[in-house]
């Protein structure tokens, strides 16, 4: 038996989801999910069944039968308008006649001959095909008058009887594909949604967190691309490059008179504006000769596969990158929250993942207060250890110290949240929206920040330049220094925006 999914779009009527349960049952499907919510779309139910291929078919093609089954999506037709009734015996009934010969779909009726308004009755409904639409306002018109209060053809206007639809519609805007693909996506959607109701999450504030998801990373790219630069002075003939992207992790360059370096690679979806702003920067690209990543999320990893060059990470990077999980390797690997979110990132961001890879060696070398050194490498005349977090943010992170020269770069165990713009501030909460929290292990994320903390005291007392302080690099925002208990910004930030 395999695990199969599909939606169903059924009347809202007594009976309809028992014989949906009762065609599964009869050839012996085993529902272990379910998904009907009145308040979200009141005619869409969504299952995943255990069944043997032949039985799955055959249930498939008994619901495709009575109407049931979901394979298209459509874009539907809206139309509302007041129509006026004659007073009479079974107007009601002739005029809901013609809707039901159109296959028209009702949403909503208002009549109340008490009313200031008696003589009218306001309809919306939907229809599969325009020229349903028209053939019902010709015969409509020809008998009764009308007031057409809104007429769409492109799903502007669908009310909530057709949620999903719409919803879907508003995907498809995003990231183009065809119905297969939607309709599947829409099932791992719900399935998130499912849970997070569950939690006590408004299921509606879910599907707005997925959308802004997208549309903010599709209307920051290309001629609304912008970026935060820090650029920094190392020892003699070395610089380091900060960019802040308008969403997700940030790109650092690391530039020697030998060769140059990124660490992360920031989302597949800015690969082409970054090019350009390494152009701007002067940074020589057939001088970039590897990515070191910090860790598997898309917006650290996501266009790494864009560079022609090898890409050094984590056994457990790879291994999320694979399994498009980034909760593999955790406690947390079951959750279907981090699961579904992966892919919903990795596909509205463009993931290109790397294609030649080199695993760091997991052999502990020494250790860095909690943190096992597994590896080092050189970049010019400067010398960094690889250091193993504790899985608390994502299994497979790790962090790259360069302690000659104070260089710490923490990946997203350690950042200096208040240097983030409020627009990064606002994306950043989203995908805690849609998993509750960006950490893996909570409890291991707060380990990890103290280790690193105490790391940077350490190296703050022991560097040997006078007044010299740690730069600590984070995933995210401006490369700070701790300044007692406070991360604060190091040097000046400059801004680049697209030039059209």
């Amino acid at each position: 038996m395999k695990k199969f999914s599909f939606i169903t779009r059924m009347p809202n009527e007594p009976g309809a989801l028992h014989k949906a349960a009762e065609i599964a049952k009869d050839y012996d499907g085993n529902i272990h999910r379910i998904h009907y919510n009145r308040k979200i779309d009141p005619n869409t139910v969504f299952f995943e069944i255990s069944a043997f291929e032949t039985s799955y078919k055959e249930i498939r093609d008994n619901l495709e039968e009575i109407g049931y089954l979901q394979t298209s999506l459509k874009p539907l037709n809206f139309l509302k308008f007041n129509i006026f009734l004659p007073n009479t015996s079974g107007a009601l009934f002739e005029f809901l006649n013609h809707l039901t010969t159109t296959n028209a779909n009702i949403g909503f009726l208002d009549f109340d001959d008490s009313s200031k308004r008696h003589d009218k009755l306001t309809v919306s409904l939907t229809l599969d095909e325009s020229s349903s639409l028209n053939v019902l306002l010709d015969n409509l018109k020809s008998i009764y008058r009308l007031e057409i209060l809104e007429y769409d053809t492109e799903g502007q206007n669908l009310d909530d009887t057709v949620f999903y639809i719409v919803f879907a519609q508003k995907l498809r805007e995003i990231i183009g594909e065809e119905d297969d693909f939607l309709i599947k996506l829409l099932n791992d959607i719900n399935h998130i949604v499912q849970e997070l109701t569950r939690l006590g999450e408004d299921p509606k504030r879910v599907f707005e967190s997925i959308l802004l998801t997208g549309n903010t990373l599709k209307d920051t790219s290309g001629d609304n691309f912008f970026a935060d630069i820090q650029k920094i002075d190392l020892s003699p003939n070395n610089q380091l490059y900060c960019i802040q992207p308008p969403c997700g992790g940030n790109i650092y360059v690391i530039n020697s008179p030998e060769e140059t370096v990124m660490v992360d690679s920031g989302y597949g979806i800015y690969h082409s504006d970054i090019l350009k702003l390494f152009q701007n920067l002067g940074i020589n690209l057939n001088h970039l000769k590897s990515i070191y990543i910090t860790h598997a999320d898309a917006d650290h990893s996501g266009a790494a596969g864009s560079y022609n060059i090898k890409s050094f990470m984590h056994r457990g990077t790879w291994d999320i990158i694979e399994e498009v999980n980034r909760a593999y390797g955790s406690n947390a690997e079951e959750c279907i929250l981090e699961e579904v979110y992966t892919g919903l990132i990795n596909l509205f961001s463009r993931f290109n993942p790397p294609e030649n890879v080199e695993i760091f060696s997991e052999e502990v070398i020494r250790m860095r207060g909690p943190f096992p050194v597994i590896h080092s490498f050189k970049v010019g005349d400067l010398e960094f250890e690889v250091l193993e977090s504790l899985g608390g943010h994502l299994y497979g992170q790790v962090f790259f110290l360069c302690q000659e020269e104070g260089l710490l770069f923490t990946g997203d165990s350690l950042i200096n949240l208040d240097s983030l713009s409020k627009g990064r501030k606002s994306y950043n909460l989203l995908a805690k929206n849609l998993m509750t929290s960006v950490n893996v292990n909570g409890k291991m994320a707060k380990k990890e920040r103290n280790g690193l903390l105490g790391l940077i005291d350490e190296l703050n007392d022991n560097l040997s330049i006078e007044d010299k302080k740690c730069l600590i690099c984070g995933g995210h925002g401006a490369v700070s220094i701790l300044s007692g208990d406070i991360l604060e910004i190091y040097g000046q930030t400059d801004n680049y925006e697209y030039e059209k």
